[in-house]
């Protein structure tokens, strides 16, 4: 059994929230919404990711043989409840933003329509899904702003939260706009490209540092980028440049070369002059070790000559802002708005939709959160994608995505775009929304 595809990869409480609705005989219709409270420190926009994968998941819900036979020995629930859940499947409807869609603080990216047993049995594995790639995405996102047109690989895989979470930063890091990603099941899985150099190690395996060279450009003549950081950086350069002229007669090209520590700065200026010296002005120059969209950023800013970056570790785990302030939250029940009033928690009711507008150059300049059924000037983002428990198209192609986030990420107000806090994108609550709350409250008082 595949753990992401189990019914029972999920929170204790739905089950017993689910018992509870079974034996009342609690199946009126519930709506569910998925949003981010507030934006982490440092982020001025998210990008919605994990749509396809939520899709998937809600297609193929169901519990197998011997999870029920679990569920009926593990003493908490009757054989009547097991045999229910044995039939259960989702069969609710879906709305959602697009993958690659820009989104702010209490904007629904996900709606889920359904009996409140299926809607709330969801509730874990969507949050998980969601929440994964989006915050992966956005932080993704903020390399891409921060180094265009550079080559920007996530090499992040192996301090990745396990094997689920290094395959969902490959994806939504090449969603974003990253050019690819050292993880090779992601190019088998999603398409995403996949790239790679060498380790010390294979340098540390050879006596003499230049046959390692010639030996690794020998093994794979298409892509020698090779690594000059095991002993001596600038001294490997000139290795490089001596070996060039060898290694062309046989028809091999040296593509580029990789630092993964010191100052990368002054080491990739040192080494940019020993290649263009030796004839190689054509090599690239590709830097990894610890960076994030602030070490980019800053080495860009300062100047160093370098064409592309690997981004570990600290895009894997989005260590700056590591989770989202997100929630999937009741706003409906048997016809009638819900809202929680929880302090520093509290939502707002009801089926909803979210307006964007547009300024001069397509640039966006606000957006409006208002009831469904409520129409506004703009483009209206939240559509329908499920009906019945079935998707009403095929899957979206990542590619496709991926240009989505693209044009979102080009249309960001320069104050959004900027990797340190501004203002906040301007979201406007309308009078409508807000009436609605006033009456679940009225009425709930």
């Amino acid at each position: 059994m595949r753990p992401e595809s189990s019914a029972l990869l999920t929170d204790l409480y739905q089950l017993t929230m689910l018992d509870g609705y079974f034996q009342r005989g609690m199946r009126e219709t519930a709506v569910f919404e998925f949003f981010v409270r507030k934006l982490p420190h440092g982020r001025n926009f998210l990008l919605a990711a994990g749509l396809e994968q939520a899709l998937e998941f809600l297609e193929t819900l169901r519990f197998t043989p011997e999870e029920l036979d679990w569920l009926a020995r593990c003493g908490r629930f009757s054989r009547d409840f097991v045999d229910h859940l044995a039939r259960l499947r989702f069969t609710g409807d879906v709305h959602a933003m697009p993958e690659g869609a820009v989104f702010f603080a209490n904007e629904p990216i996900l709606r889920v329509t359904a009996p409140i047993p299926e809607a709330q049995l969801v509730e874990t594995r969507l949050i998980n899904i969601l929440h994964g790639q989006t915050l992966l995405a956005s932080k993704a996102a903020r390399s891409v702003l921060a180094a265009p047109g550079k080559l920007l690989v996530d090499f992040g895989l192996r301090r990745a939260h396990g094997a689920e979470a290094g395959l969902w930063a490959a994806r939504a890091g090449y969603l974003s706009g990253l050019s690819g990603s050292s993880t090779v099941l992601a190019e088998l899985r999603f398409g995403v490209p996949s790239y790679g150099t060498m380790a010390h190690s294979f340098i540390q395996a050879h006596d003499d540092e230049a046959q390692a060279f010639v030996d690794f450009a020998r093994a794979q003549p298409n892509n020698v980028v090779l690594l000059l950081d095991t002993y001596d950086t600038e001294a490997a350069a000139r290795k490089v440049v001596a070996l060039a002229p060898q290694l062309e007669q046989e028809g091999i090209l040296i593509n580029g070369v990789r630092l993964d520590s010191g100052d990368l700065a002054e080491h990739a200026k040192k080494v940019r002059r020993i290649l263009d010296e030796g004839g190689l002005k054509e090599v690239t120059i590709f830097a990894s070790g610890n960076l994030d969209e602030y070490a980019v950023r800053d080495l860009l800013a300062g100047g160093a000559p370098i064409d592309g970056f690997g981004i570990g570790s600290r895009l894997d785990t989005s260590a700056d802002a590591p989770y989202l302030d997100c929630a999937y939250k009741l706003q409906e029940y048997a016809g009638r708005p819900r809202r929680k009033r929880s302090e520093g928690k509290a939502t707002w009711p009801g089926r909803k939709q979210v307006y964007r507008r547009y300024g001069p150059g397509g640039v966006m300049t606000s957006d409006v959160l208002t009831i469904e059924g409520d129409p506004q000037p703009g483009e209206p983002l939240i559509q329908p994608v499920m009906r019945g428990g079935r998707r009403l198209t095929p899957p979206t192609p990542l590619a496709e995505s991926r240009a989505r986030a693209a044009a979102e990420l080009a249309r960001l107000p320069p104050a959004s775009r900027s990797l340190d806090d501004a203002p906040p994108y301007p979201v406007t609550i309308t009078p409508a929304l807000r009436a609605l709350a006033d009456t679940v409250d009225a009425r709930t008082r």
